[in-house]
């Protein structure tokens, strides 16, 4: 993916920047995500929220605390309800971009799918993607992160 990236709502009250690559891109199949997007996954892109720029518009926030102990918080279009990208409590130096609101998205392949034993059963995952049963220690994580950037040194020298 290029940078700088831009992106925004449907609507087109929002519009951001991204100026640093993204850390990693993963397909997600738990349940929160089919239910809460209502399709059979959702994708996410880890990016430094410094590499984040609004260009134009409010996001606003959204905050879910759940009963296991799980805080969701992030930001959306108010005119059009698209979600943008998640505010990780537990890291804010990062954001959880909804890629499918970048402007140019057709190019982008996945690190990972993780939550693969709630996948449903017509989704094929590629054989050479790593993939997690369920939520990918932060070690895993952090695995994925390095075999990306790798990746896109042998790519860019």
């Amino acid at each position: 993916m290029q940078v700088p990236a831009e992106g925004g709502c449907i609507c087109g009250a929002v519009r951001y920047r991204l100026t640093r690559r993204p850390l990693a891109l993963y397909v997600c199949h738990c349940t929160d995500c089919q239910r809460h997007l209502g399709t059979a996954f959702g994708m996410s892109m880890i990016v430094e929220a410094e590499g984040l720029e609004i260009l134009q518009g409010d996001p606003k926030l959204f905050a879910r605390d759940w009963p296991d102990g799980r805080q969701w918080r992030g930001r959306f279009c108010a005119g059009c309800v698209t979600r943008l990208w998640g505010e990780p409590v537990r890291v804010p130096q990062f954001r959880v971009l909804r890629p499918g609101a970048l402007d140019d998205h057709a190019d982008l392949v996945p690190d990972a799918h993780i939550w693969t034993r709630s996948k449903l059963a017509w989704v094929s995952i590629p054989p050479d993607v790593r993939c997690f049963e369920g939520q990918p220690t932060d070690e895993e994580l952090l695995e994925v992160i390095v075999a990306r950037h790798e990746r896109e040194q042998r790519v860019w020298t």
